[in-house]
């Protein structure tokens, strides 16, 4: 086992990672921005090294100097977090080269799923089901585009091979749009991810983003921990998360995540990881994977009781799996809304100084959160300062505990987005379960209409 790992990351993830360390009795580094000298996980470290000024490139997208860190500190191994370089197969391979355990998966593995097309390819071979679309990458031709968007059908989507968090995409609904878009998209992604390469998707009218969370070794064990239900979100970031998926058969579940841990197998894949799914008419359909941990990985913590983090730090240290397929129950229901730094219904930003926090608590409540009373929000990062989970017996118990804890949170001298998580906890159709991606979007386009909340 390590004696010591650097963390890589901020906020409250970095705070979660080294709670999971101190469980396990392993010293923690954390290496931080000037803008993040005060954190609590930044006090709460063995040691702490600065590496850089505010903006990210300087600081935690800085790899010469994390290394650097890593090498003055003893460290033994890096855990990169979600965000930054956790998905960065350069970074994860200068780690190991420079004589460290990267906490993640192979750089190999972080290339083949980066890019969505070999990611898709790769899927389609392992007997995953993928959404129906061109095969690989679009071609130059013109002309052979519209036939392959005529042979998938409208509307389509237009997607970077090398894209994420809901960028470089653009939906087509006719065939005279068609050749624009690409075009346009193709220039995006090369500018935003050094890939202008594109590839086209049946776009699916009224999805539901299901989510399988697994855990592989390096000796290829591999199983799957339940789904995730991430289909309230705007502009493809989620909102609100839970396990498991409201309305989906059990038996559905337990296909798809067996084909998930099968596929991990045959991809030599290492460690945590999510294969995220459109879910429509009782099909599930691959979209991507995320080769690290998910910000709303402790929904799955509470329902199946396996802590993810550490079985990443287990599994980077050589670690056999230690629960086997028989042993992963899905016990109660868990819901969590992320706590944004931002203006409820405008979603702008909202840094600044916290006058007063008070986090909620009660039977089934957790709270994963580095803000506290007097915490600065500095501008440069993403606005999540938090996340509140509640769990219980039944959905319906959940959305109880989640609305008095919501009712009981406050955060003053910034603007939050708790409002809005008070309004949907009450959300008929939310309530009932099962709605689909663009159902946020749609009800805050007709809140946008009547004037409401703003």
């Amino acid at each position: 086992m390590f004696e010591k790992i650097l963390i890589a990351n901020r906020g409250e993830i970095a705070l979660r990672i080294q709670r999971a360390c101190r469980e396990l009795g392993i010293k923690t580094v954390v290496v931080h921005s000037e803008a993040d000298t005060e954190a609590k996980y930044v006090k709460l470290a063995d040691e702490s090294v600065c590496i850089g000024p505010a903006p990210s490139r300087d600081s935690y997208l800085n790899i010469p100097a994390i290394i650097s860190a890593a090498e003055v500190t003893d460290s033994e191994a890096i855990h990169p977090g979600y965000g930054f370089l956790s998905e960065n197969a350069d970074f994860a391979e200068r780690v190991e080269m420079s004589g460290f355990v990267f906490i993640g998966p192979r750089p190999d593995s972080i290339r083949l799923m980066g890019d969505k097309v070999s990611a898709k390819d790769a899927m389609r071979k392992a007997g995953v089901p993928v959404v129906p679309g061109s095969e690989g990458a679009l071609p130059e031709d013109p002309k052979e585009i519209v036939r392959i968007a005529r042979a998938v059908g409208y509307p389509v989507i237009i997607k970077a091979a090398g894209g994420g968090g809901g960028r470089g995409m653009r939906v087509v609904h006719t065939e005279a749009a068609l050749l624009n878009a690409v075009t346009m998209t193709r220039s995006e992604a090369g500018a935003a991810f050094g890939n202008p390469a594109v590839y086209m998707e049946k776009f699916l009218e009224n999805p539901r983003h299901i989510e399988i969370q697994v855990l592989a070794d390096e000796y290829r064990n591999a199983i799957y921990l339940g789904e995730r239900d991430c289909s309230m979100q705007r502009r493809h970031q989620k909102i609100i998360e839970e396990a498991p998926a409201p309305g989906i058969a059990r038996r559905l579940i337990d296909r798809i995540g067996a084909r998930c841990a099968d596929a991990c197998r045959k991809i030599a894949y290492r460690g945590a990881g999510t294969f995220e799914f459109l879910y429509e008419n009782g099909e599930f359909y691959f979209i991507e994977m995320n080769t690290r941990v998910q910000v709303e990985h402790p929904v799955t913590e509470l329902v199946t009781g396996i802590d993810i983090v550490q079985q990443q730090i287990l599994i980077a240290a050589g670690e056999k799996l230690s629960h086997r397929q028989r042993d992963v129950q899905i016990k109660g229901h868990a819901i969590e809304c992320r706590i944004n730094a931002e203006h409820p219904y405008r979603f702008t930003p909202s840094p600044g100084r916290i006058t007063a926090w008070h986090p909620p608590g009660g039977p089934g409540i957790r709270v994963d959160s580095h803000a506290y009373t007097n915490y600065f929000v500095p501008p440069n990062y993403d606005s999540m300062i938090g996340k509140v989970l509640a769990y219980g017996d039944t959905r319906e118990q959940a959305l109880r505990r989640m609305r008095i804890a919501l009712s009981e949170m406050a955060v003053d001298g910034i603007f939050t987005n708790i409002p809005l998580h008070r309004e949907l906890l009450t959300d008929a159709n939310f309530v009932t379960g099962g709605t689909s991606i663009h159902y946020l979007e749609q009800r805050l386009a007709q809140r946008k209409g009547t004037g409401a909340g703003e």
